[in-house]
């Protein structure tokens, strides 16, 4: 283990990782603030899939660095934060087909996502011009057939890209055969957001160094499940149009309103909440290029949700025309962008916890 405080060359995201990873090897003193430092603990040299994997364990609670004493201005100049946060968003860049899109957007998503955004809502709006002669709700404005036309292959081709992402990341961080119990053990970490616990229950003080608070996990946890209401409300609208000859729209009372308006609540509650929570926090503790891209993902969903919750609000007036286009403008964006965009955070999280689990296990 070289422990080398004062390199005399400019240093690699990867090889500053390395060198801060191994004083905190030696020091050990946050071994019970989240999965990364147990992980740390198997090993005393660390290969670049090994700092992949921890950099993927890492949730950004900024808890080890304000706990640290040696910070700088000590020699040692840790920030752990920060160096992870480096190697977490190249390894998502880097594993990411096409890379130099990953690359962009990262740099540039706010940009990226608002061009995109607006294009799709032109698009959308001229394309109800052709609308059908009859139809119900929003398939008064647009055919069926024609969202189904354009939102499959643009949900599922991302999802593919994803998939062969996350392969190249399983074989790079050296991860082995997958048990039913390890998806068990990730999927109750990532339910409970338990690395944003701070490991001793009080929270993490992401915004504020001086104060523990549970915000951030609560903000999480909206989005998130918010998120896969939203999820369910689709299929279970697909389920009920396609098994039941049941097709939109729906009262209130039926499993798609039911499961999405709630959902879209949490969802605007939790990215308003990230959002202020991103402005307040110090930059210098993340991967400080790729602000403005992490800040245009929480925005995109925050407007995915609002105007999904406005379109139904609007049910029946002059306004769903444009609405519509907006809210399957976002959507569109939303799927689009999942490869290249923070949105990936979420799938190489789980994968890392369940990675995590069976390295554990053996």
């Amino acid at each position: 283990m070289s422990l080398d405080f004062a390199p005399t060359q400019p240093l690699t995201a990867t090889e500053e990782a390395r060198r801060q990873i191994e004083i905190c090897n030696a020091c050990r003193y946050c071994e019970g603030f989240c999965s990364v430092f147990p992980a740390m603990t198997r090993q005393k040299a660390f290969a670049d899939g090994d700092l992949t994997h921890l950099a993927n364990l890492c949730h950004n609670c900024r808890g080890c660095y304000y706990a640290c004493q040696y910070i700088p201005p000590h020699e040692f100049a840790l920030n752990i934060p920060a160096a992870l946060a480096e190697v977490r968003t190249e390894s998502w860049e880097r594993l990411a087909r096409p890379q130099a899109l990953a690359r962009a957007f990262q740099e540039k998503g706010v940009a990226m996502a608002g061009l995109l955004v607006a294009s799709l809502a032109v698009f959308f709006w001229v394309l109800a011009a052709f609308r059908p002669e009859s139809g119900d709700g929003f398939y008064a404005h647009l055919a069926h057939n024609a969202m189904v036309a354009i939102f499959l292959p643009a949900f599922i081709a991302p999802l593919v890209l994803i998939g062969l992402s996350l392969r190249d990341y399983w074989r790079e961080t050296g991860s082995g055969r997958i048990r039913f119990a390890d998806l068990l053990k990730a999927g109750d970490m990532a339910g409970r957001m338990k690395n944003l616990n701070g490991g001793h229950g009080d929270g993490c003080n992401f915004e504020n160094g001086d104060r523990f608070s549970q915000k951030r996990r609560i903000h999480h946890q909206l989005v998130m499940w918010g998120f896969l209401l939203c999820f369910a409300a689709t299929s279970a609208g697909t389920i009920m149009h396609y098994v039941f000859s049941w097709p939109a729209p729906y009262p209130f009372w039926a499993p798609p309103k039911l499961l999405g308006v709630p959902g879209g609540i949490m969802m605007v509650i939790g990215t308003i909440g990230l959002a202020l929570m991103k402005l307040k926090a110090d930059p210098e503790l993340g991967a400080k290029r790729v602000w403005g891209g992490e800040m245009a993902f929480i925005l995109l969903l925050g407007v995915v949700a609002a105007s999904g919750l406005a379109l139904y609000a609007a049910t029946g007036s002059a306004l769903v025309g444009p609405l519509l286009a907006l809210h399957l403008a976002s959507v569109l964006t939303l799927f689009l962008l999942m490869p290249f965009s923070k949105m990936v955070h979420g799938f190489f999280r789980f994968t890392a916890l369940v990675a995590e689990a069976g390295k554990n296990r053996t």
